[in-house]
């Protein structure tokens, strides 16, 4: 039988080892600068733990039916109110598949011109 991750960390944990093999994914590293624990293709963010919940950086239309449907929350990093449209904020019950989002994270996040392209 699978082992089925069951805290938030653990299943960030399974999250990035599902990206090992991609050459183009940066796993976290171990600073403590912003971004360090999230996985990133060409040096930008596509998923991340942030406050104990997975945050993923997703098209404005996919992060409102997500924010719809219940299954999300718009980010809001500080706190203070000024949500970030493209990224969802999952809590760490959600059934949604993280995977999945991830990896719709990552083709979304690889497809935007880089500054200066």
């Amino acid at each position: 039988m699978a082992y089925t991750p069951k805290t938030t960390a653990e299943r960030f944990a399974a999250l990035v080892d599902e990206f090992l093999d991609d050459p183009t994914v940066t796993p976290p590293s171990n600073g403590r600068r912003f971004g360090s624990t999230g996985l990133k293709v060409n040096g930008r963010i596509f998923a991340m733990l942030s406050q104990g919940r997975l945050v993923v950086r997703l098209p404005r239309a996919r992060v409102e039916a997500l924010v719809q449907s219940g299954d999300a929350d718009r980010y809001d990093p500080r706190r203070d109110g000024r949500l970030m449209k493209e990224w969802a904020w999952l809590d760490p019950t959600s059934d949604q598949d993280w995977p999945a989002l991830a990896r719709e994270a990552r083709e979304f996040v690889a497809a935007i011109e880089s500054p200066g392209r």
